[in-house]
Parts: C-alpha cells; structure tokens; sequence
C-alpha cells in the first residue's frame, strides 16, 4: 500500500506542491480549513457577482512562473487586467500608467486554484492542530478531535503563524517560521447601482487608511450588472482596527474612498467586510521552502519568498522539488 503525502492548505503554494508531486507519480491527499480552495486567492460569492477580496491581480516575473500563467492563460482561466490606473498622494489623484502585466482569475481570482485542484482528494472545512510522527510515519490531528493517516511525509502551506503551531516535530523549522511577522488588511466590498463617476479602475492610496482600492468588475469576465469595488485598508490601520466592528470598518472606508473621490457618494446597495489576519509578510524572506528532509516536513507559502502570488507558486514548486528528489 503506498503511504500518501499529507498537504495542508489550498492555496498556490500547497496546490503547486501537490500538482508537482502527483506529476510525479506520488499519492497525496489535502486539508484546509476553509470551505474551498484558494487562501488569499479566493474568491466570496455574493449577491453583487463573485468578489475577489484577497490577491488583487498578480504579476509573473520569473521564466518559470511566466510559462506556468501562459499555460494558465490557455485553459481559460487567467486573463490580463489593464486597469486605468491612478495614485492618490496629499490629497491628489493623477493617472499612473505603467508597463507592467497584469494577471487576474477568469471569470473570478479564485478560479485558478478550483481549476489546479480539479480531483485532487481533498478534505474541506478541517482545520490541522497538530502534527506528530508515530514509528514511522506521520499523523494528523484536527480540531475536532479527529486523526488522519499515516503520511509518507507532510507539506505546511499555511501562514507562518499557523505554520509555526504546526511545527512542534522540528523546532529549527518552527523558529524560522516564528520569526516572520504577517501583517493583517481589512478588505471591504462595495456596490453602486449607479456606476461612480470616474474614469479609475485601480489606485496605489497613501496618506489614507486605504492603501489600494479596484473596480472589481473592470477585470475581465466579472459579472457587470453593478458597480462594484474592492478596498484594501493599509496594514497600519488594519493593525490598529482589527477588532473593530465590520459594520464600522465598511463605515470608515467608505468615507475615506469619498474623500480621494472628493464626491458626495451615494450609500453603497451592497457591502461586506473581511478581515485578512495574515495578509502578507511585512517583509521578504529568501528561504523558498523550509526543509527538514529526515523528518520528511516540508513548509512552504508565499511568506518564504516575496509575499506575492509568483512567491507562493515557486516556493510550491521547491517543496515539491526538495521532496521528489529526497525520493529519489
């Protein structure tokens, strides 16, 4: 009987691994805590069209990660986004034309992860609390109470701080990833009945609690019927409101997005809060993957690199790449 690898979480980093690893011949099985695929990738359906609250867009800079996006690109599920730009400084809005490609999920961001999952075996809505080696191999429990095994070998893709919790087995492991702080964003929807009247589908904010903000159905395939956007608060300000009410952040942010605007703003049809704990790191690491190849415990995340979707991914691959060789 062959002993699958363990994989807990679905975001890019953990759905590269597996993907890599299956391509590989290896059986593996995953976990995550949420409802679906996706992380930070994901995407909240809701009754304004499918929302993309997290990752914003993504860029592709590596040869590696440029020819996995234009494989992406060719099954339909990614797109270029060629938002009109703007920056907002002491109180100025003005154009911000670039040259760099843009990346987003067709018809939503988290289309891209359902898409890598396709029929992975996958348990969903169970959260890992604990990760321990029997004679020879490795065990899981969750928070219900509940053990899943045995794993040939298990691969963390979760934030560092949950990564950290998971990582009792190899305390030089668990150090490492203790040591990387994440800082949290709250993000906010909105939707208009009437579209806004300006010309921006994306701002880079500063001098506001608001740090990015995107006409959500700018991106190609969204459901257009109304004007929806998406709002990132700054990680300072997300930081010192965390606990506040999401009735009360939508409230704040709303009026900080009138106020760039300099518009009296109609109330919004719509609106919804989420609360990024983990966001991203607050600054980069070059581990690309954490390794203790005797245990067989692998860790892996956007957080091991740049903080970006092109780090989750690449540090995905070199998990698995550390892990198949290790087989060898």
């Amino acid at each position: 009987m062959t002993v699958p690898i363990a994989i807990i979480g679905t975001g890019i980093a953990g759905l590269c691994a597996a993907r890599a690893l299956q391509d590989a011949g290896h059986a593996v099985k995953l976990f995550d805590k949420s409802r679906g695929s996706g992380g930070r990738m994901s995407s909240k359906r809701s009754d304004a069209g499918a929302l993309d609250m997290g990752a914003q867009y993504f860029t592709a800079r590596d040869r590696r990660f440029v020819n996995e996006v234009q494989r992406w690109q060719s099954n339909g599920w990614a797109e270029q986004w060629k938002p009109q730009l703007y920056n907002f400084k002491s109180g100025q809005l003005t154009p911000s034309p670039d040259e760099q490609i843009r990346w987003v999920g067709t018809p939503r961001m988290s289309a891209i992860t359902r898409a890598l999952l396709d029929d992975l075996p996958v348990e969903f809505g169970c959260r890992i609390t604990e990760v321990f080696q029997g004679k020879q191999h490795w065990n899981l429990l969750d928070a219900d109470g509940g053990n899943h095994g045995p794993f040939s070998h298990v691969v963390i893709a979760t934030p560092a701080a949950q990564a950290t919790a998971l990582l009792a087995a190899a305390p030089k492991l668990a150090s490492a990833a203790a040591g990387v702080k994440m800082d949290p964003t709250w993000a906010i929807a909105l939707a208009f009945d009437q579209p806004l009247d300006t010309p921006m589908e994306g701002c880079f904010v500063q001098d506001s609690p608001l740090d990015w903000l995107a006409r959500n159905r700018s991106k190609p395939g969204r459901d257009t019927t109304l004007d929806t956007w998406v709002l990132h608060a700054t990680s300072a300000w997300s930081k010192a409101h965390l606990d506040l009410p999401k009735e009360a952040v939508i409230e704040h942010l709303h009026g900080a997005f009138a106020e760039l605007l300099h518009s009296a703003m109609p109330a919004p049809s719509f609106s919804l809060a989420h609360r990024w704990l983990y966001a991203r790191p607050s600054s980069a690491h070059e581990f690309g993957v954490l390794a203790d190849a005797d245990l067989g415990l692998y860790v892996c995340g956007d957080w091991c690199l740049s903080g970006r979707v092109e780090g989750a991914w690449l540090s995905g691959q070199e998990a698995a790449r550390r892990l198949i060789e290790h087989l060898q």
